[in-house]
């Protein structure tokens, strides 16, 4: 069982001990116009970038599924692993 103990009156609120920090006023971000637009242009940016990532991740993945497939059939010893199209053409 843990036993607390009172503190002293006025050892404690926001004047107890001094900050660690020395000013924090240099962060404090001033109101002023926000940009709508070139907010929504850089996120739109950002997501066909992220977009484009994901795109190019599925096709390598996709990819690299194949030549598995086809590295299997071969190394199995099995004739025709790789599918060829042949269209006619007409005269």
């Amino acid at each position: 069982m843990l036993r607390f103990r009172r503190r002293p009156a006025g050892t404690h609120g926001p004047d107890a001990l001094p900050s660690p920090v020395a000013d924090l006023g240099k962060y404090h971000r001033v109101e002023d116009k926000d940009d709508y637009r070139h907010r929504m242009l850089v996120n739109a940016a950002a997501f066909i970038f992220v977009a484009a990532l994901i795109g190019a991740g599925l096709w390598l993945a996709d990819s690299i599924a194949q030549m598995r497939k086809n590295q299997d059939c071969v190394l199995a010893g099995h004739r025709g692993c790789t599918p060829v199209e042949y269209v006619p053409k007409r005269y």
